[in-house]
């Protein structure tokens, strides 16, 4: 008899997960102040109700006062509501769904991205938040960053969201803050032994010898292996020396080097 009632037991408690709404919270979600709960204990009226979790972190449960929900997955949740109530209901079978969030959010901010608050209804990585943002032509993806208690957990969302490289991407939690700056200088500019000299509009990938072209070529006058690029870098000047004729002659590609944004390329003249 008493394993019959056992297999009742297990098979409303399956019943009743089934008639629990469809949810796509994780079930690592940790419930938080704000957050909207569904309490179920089967074959107990009134201990089935809706709730919000108060700004101390805990809700009012009948015959048992306050309970601490915040900092807990619903799971967890369920454990310790069980464990209370056994001292009131015989083999209580317990539900916690979560209904509403409220606590969970990540900001995002910066002069190179719309600014705002995202509330997070599921899991969601960094890229797939990414690819919510819309137009993100003068966002600097190299100097974005992921911060999260206080501290820097990513920098450089270059590779994952331009480069498609996805071990990059990372799992965002609540309370996550991520920087987006603007492009300090959007311009790759070719000056010196060129038809044209000017400022180009700067494209991811773009090339010493693709800049050069688009600056109308070589004078007859270019020493092209006297070509410099010329950038800062952690706050400091640097110059790249490139033997344009090799890329020319030979096609040598380790010379048509990548350039960055604010990038100045210098051609000088042949003396001879």
């Amino acid at each position: 008899m008493r394993k019959l009632m056992h297999i009742k037991q297990i098979l409303l408690a399956l019943t009743l997960l089934l008639l629990v709404p469809f949810s796509a919270i994780g079930t690592d979600y940790v419930i938080g102040e704000g957050d909207g709960l569904d309490i179920a204990v089967w074959g107990v009226k009134d201990l089935s109700f809706a709730v919000k979790v108060r700004p101390d972190g805990k809700i009012t449960v009948p015959c048992l006062g306050d309970v601490q929900s915040s900092g807990l997955t619903p799971v967890n949740m369920q454990t310790a509501l069980t464990k209370r109530l056994k001292d009131l209901v015989k083999n209580p079978i317990v539900t916690v769904t979560v209904s509403q969030i409220t606590n969970s959010k990540v900001y995002v901010f910066g002069g190179g991205i719309k600014s705002g608050v995202m509330d997070l209804h599921q899991r969601i990585t960094l890229l797939q938040l990414l690819c919510t943002l819309g137009e993100a032509k003068t966002a600097d993806f190299k100097r974005a960053y992921l911060l999260r208690n206080g501290k820097k957990v990513k920098e450089d969302f270059h590779r994952l969201f331009i480069s498609g490289d996805t071990s990059d991407d990372i799992q965002l939690e609540s309370g996550d803050s991520i920087f987006i700056p603007l492009v300090q200088d959007k311009n790759v500019y070719v000056l010196g032994a060129v038809n044209q000299p000017k400022a180009i509009d700067y494209r991811d990938g773009m090339r010493v010898m693709e800049a050069i072209l688009e600056a109308g070529g070589f004078t007859k006058f270019a020493s092209q292996n006297d070509t410099q690029v010329r950038r800062k870098e952690a706050g400091a000047d640097i110059s790249i020396p490139v033997k344009a004729k090799e890329i020319i002659s030979n096609g040598s590609m380790e010379q048509n080097i990548k350039l960055n944004p604010g990038d100045y390329i210098i051609i000088k003249e042949s003396i001879f």
